[in-house]
């Protein structure tokens, strides 16, 4: 692992003296490589967290154009962004090398597909999943578990989200999902809406969920589900 230079000490004082982290849990976040599917609601807080965070690299996957209708949850971009049809990785990147040059950021301007995920995942160290819809989801799920990567998975609906990890050897996303729902049971965003801040807190959640993977600390949710109401104000949690 390669040294802190005095600048990233000072960025990442808070991380130092954190129990748990230290130099020795930052310096494990400057050697991670994390990719983060969709940055969208849920990749544009995990982005910006891991960005912060000091991951050395961050691969963003999104084949999507940025659109005024995303800035309500989309956080990481920009009304220009939108009135220039700018990329999503483009948008974000510029986002995560402003807050933080030392993240080297890679762009994958494509959808994760069973063609190519193998591929993608193959270079990196686990995948944040943050796409919405559930073959997606089945899929990139399916490739980190036959690379053998973690995968955090996240997914929110009006006012609701949940949070999970599917990790080698541990209960898989078939195991959580025994039986594909049907696509009418599963009601899209622009159907049904979303409260912007709802996406903040599972795609924050999320970037938790990668930085403990990274570091070693705390208990990630593998074989958990983590359920957030937010009309209620309340967390809920079912083993799988």
């Amino acid at each position: 692992m390669s040294a802190l230079s005095a600048e990233e000490t000072r960025r990442y004082a808070r991380h130092l003296v954190l129990k748990d982290i230290g130099g020795a849990g930052q310096q494990r976040l400057k050697a991670a490589r994390v990719l983060v599917v969709g940055a969208g609601a849920l990749g544009s807080p995990a982005i910006a967290y891991l960005a912060a965070a000091g991951v050395g690299t961050l691969g963003i996957a999104d084949p999507d154009r940025v659109s005024l209708s995303n800035l309500q949850r989309q956080v990481v971009h920009t009304t220009e962004a939108a009135q220039g049809a700018a990329t999503k990785t483009d948008s974000a990147a510029s986002f995560a090398t402003r807050l933080n040059p030392n993240v080297n950021v890679v762009l994958h301007e494509l959808r994760i597909t069973d063609e190519n995920a193998s591929e993608v995942v193959a270079d990196y160290d686990l995948v944040l999943d943050g796409t919405d819809s559930f073959q997606s989801r089945q899929v990139i799920a399916g490739a980190g578990s036959v690379a053998g990567k973690p995968v955090v998975a996240g997914a929110v609906s009006m006012w609701d989200g949940t949070v999970t990890v599917f990790a080698p050897g541990g209960p898989s996303f078939a195991d959580l999902y025994p039986v594909a729902p049907e696509p009418e049971d599963l009601p899209s965003c622009e159907a049904v809406g979303v409260l912007g801040a709802v996406t903040g807190v599972i795609g924050t959640l999320m970037a938790v969920e990668a930085i403990k993977l990274i570091t070693g600390a705390g208990t990630p949710l593998v074989g958990r589900v983590l359920l957030y109401d937010g009309r209620a104000a309340r967390f809920t949690e079912v083993a799988y």
